[in-house]
């Protein structure tokens, strides 16, 4: 089946600017080029942030994803120098509704189509991203490609729609997907202490196994007087223990956690050593595969800055950030012993529930000291209503060290 929505700018024929939007099951949009033309395949999924479109396009976690903006306007305020969350845009394909005819803001450096442009990444304009949205919340993200310029096929109509599914349909899925190598740093680096500790030693230092951090992770533990080893997702347990680490923090990053095998390894490593961890995003489904327990893909994921999620212990409500497609499978409301190796890592709960669906959103070991949230405490969702997850982090640290 396929479903067409032609839009007015892209009525009357194709002219330079025209560009498609295919997805696998054979629904089509039309519209306008924007930022790069070309080809540009991966998973499409749906953000429903109104604000941080730079934080998104710079979010090592999309790698490999073409993104729906839900804001309806994009690119009001252009792109600076200050905000990215990493050293390049990392979106697949981008989609928005109405782009800004104009940046205005005084922190604007570029306008975001030049951007992207600069950077390779295929986009498309004028189209119906709420219809778009609604489609994939009923049948779940899919693979799709957006094609401009040359790509476009010289059929016209549906023979040239039907050659552009098939190139869709041979694009790899996200499911299987072991991407954080293709996204970590090469070398590791440091981010030392800052703020008000920033002329003082270090109150502790941890290890941060990057899966594809983004900047401000590692900024949001310097603030709080600890010095951040930065190292790569290949790291063995020898190059964790050579930094002499008092705590250990896996990031968030792209792909399928139970294709994560080197990782999950090496978390086991660092709790058979009880080396306090602390995990988020895809942090949180490793230490969910590490200790045993499944992980399944969502239909179509959280990604976003409004989502509720509820402390379980507490009942407070927090609104975070969000950007995940899978969720670990654990037992909500009763602790349980951890599956792996009859139970070696003792007791867990379920620390964080997402209110919208009931997803796990925190994992707390109550064993070994080791805790995880599935969503971005470093970013400024509620604004601050995670942030006391990095105290929490830093506490278990120097409550071990002090003892």
């Amino acid at each position: 089946m396929t479903l067409t929505a032609t839009t007015p700018a892209a009525a009357g024929g194709r002219d330079a600017d025209e560009a498609l939007l295919v997805c696998e099951d054979g629904y089509v949009l039309r519209g306008r080029a924007y930022g790069a033309r070309g080809e540009t395949l991966g998973e499409i999924v749906f953000s429903t942030g109104m604000t941080g479109y730079q934080e998104t396009l710079t979010d090592p976690s999309y790698h490999r994803q073409i993104v729906v903006m839900t804001a309806p306007h994009v690119g009001n305020t252009g792109v600076n120098d200050e905000d990215p969350e990493s050293g390049r845009i990392w979106v697949a394909g981008y989609v928005v509704r109405d782009p800004a005819r104009r940046a205005s803001s005084w922190r604007s450096a570029r306008e975001l189509d030049d951007e992207l442009a600069a950077q390779g990444v295929v986009g498309i304009c004028d189209v119906d991203t709420r219809a778009l949205t609604r489609h994939l919340r009923d049948r779940g993200v899919m693979r799709a490609g957006i094609f401009s310029g040359d790509s476009l096929p010289e059929l016209p109509g549906s023979h040239g729609e039907a050659e552009l599914l098939q190139r869709v349909r041979s694009a790899p899925q996200m499911v299987g997907a072991d991407l954080a190598r293709e996204v970590t740093t090469e070398q590791p680096y440091v981010v030392a202490p800052a703020g008000e500790f920033e002329d003082r030693p270090p109150l502790a230092r941890v290890a941060a196994i990057d899966l594809g951090i983004k900047a401000m992770t590692p900024q949001r533990l310097a603030e709080r007087g600890v010095e951040v080893h930065v190292l790569p997702s290949t790291s063995t347990i020898s190059d964790v223990l050579a930094v002499q680490p008092d705590g250990v923090f896996f990031s968030n990053g792209p792909g399928d956690p139970e294709a994560s095998v080197h990782e999950v390894e090496l978390l086991r490593a660092v709790l058979d050593r009880k080396i306090p961890y602390f995990g988020i995003c895809f942090g949180n489904q490793i230490l969910g595969r590490a200790l045993g327990l499944g992980t399944y893909k969502l239909t179509f994921g959280h990604r976003g800055i409004n989502q509720p999620v509820m402390d379980v212990e507490t009942g407070k409500v927090e609104i975070t950030s969000h950007n995940h497609g899978f969720a670990v499978d654990a037992p909500i409301g009763e602790e349980f012993l951890a599956p792996h190796d009859g139970g070696r890592y003792g007791r867990v709960v379920v620390s964080h529930v997402g209110l919208n669906d009931q997803v796990v959103e925190g994992l707390r070991c109550l064993d070994i000291p080791a805790f995880s949230v599935q969503y971005h405490p470093e970013a400024a969702a509620g604004p601050h209503d995670a942030a006391y997850l990095f105290d929490r982090f830093v506490a278990l640290i120097t409550d071990r060290t002090s003892h």
